[in-house]
């Protein structure tokens, strides 16, 4: 096998073409006038966008043979309604009809169990404001759908919660030089801003070792309840950075405690 192939549903991803933007423009008007060989071109000028979409889905579980094959009808139908004359890039049009197609399949196929009078107030929901999206060329508000379809934003938000997929704290989102964030490292802890969980004290002998910066971060995180985004804003450095510098912070303090 050569080096870098990766095979989807027996694509080589490794040899999928990439359309120039004078190329996409005019295949989308043979395309217009009925030009099936030019709607393939386009199809899999554009498999490179799927493979891009089914990435955040990586987490899921899911056979990626199958996403893609989800993630492909997505992208058809986005080219059978895409408007070239909006002035709107085919991928910004794109992208959200893919994952709008993954998400109803992950949907659809959750084990856990969801009433059917949810389900479908939440297929209205989404029907809904993919079809507002698409005429008005931006996402509709919550108000809005609920104008629409009749139903009570409360009821809306509720049920489009309930058939959201589950998601492990440990599920990577970000990759930055081998410093992997994961959700928790986005979930802040309230109840250390209520109740003072370090009451030993050696551990404010252990925070002596640290240096100034890793010392801030510490206490932000640990003894404020902050989350390492907002511990980040705070600070004025990068989210990978404040992670680098909490797990050598805490490596440092291990160490002492250890000792």
């Amino acid at each position: 096998m050569a080096q870098g192939k990766v095979e989807i549903c027996g694509v080589n991803t490794a040899k999928l073409p990439l359309l120039k933007n004078a190329e996409k423009e005019a295949l989308f008007v043979r395309i217009a006038e009925g030009d099936k060989e030019a709607r393939e071109t386009y199809i899999e000028g554009n498999l490179r966008l799927v493979l891009s979409v089914i990435k955040r889905f990586s987490s899921s579980n899911e056979n990626v043979d199958d996403l893609f094959q989800i993630g492909c009808v997505g992208l058809i139908k986005a080219i059978d309604n895409f408007n070239s004359e909006l002035g709107v890039k085919f991928s910004t049009y794109a992208v959200p009809m893919i994952v709008g197609e993954i998400r109803r399949f992950l949907r659809d196929n959750n084990s856990i169990r969801v009433s059917r009078s949810l389900k479908d107030t939440a297929y209205k929901a989404i029907y809904a404001k993919e079809t507002m999206t698409r005429n008005n060329l931006k996402e509709p508000t919550i108000e809005e759908i609920s104008a629409e379809i009749g139903i009570a934003k409360e009821d809306i938000v509720y049920a489009l919660d309930a058939i959201q997929n589950p998601m492990s704290l440990y599920e990577p989102i970000y990759t930055d030089g081998g410093d992997t964030l994961y959700v928790m490292d986005q979930v802040s802890d309230k109840k250390n801003k209520e109740e003072n969980w370090v009451e030993h004290i050696s551990l404010s002998e252990a925070m002596k070792k640290l240096n100034e910066r890793e010392h801030e971060i510490i206490t932000l995180r640990f003894f404020e309840g902050k989350t390492q985004m907002e511990v980040s804003e705070i600070i004025g450095i990068s989210q990978a950075q404040v992670s680098r510098l909490e797990k050598n912070a805490l490596k440092v303090m291990r160490n002492y405690l250890a000792g």
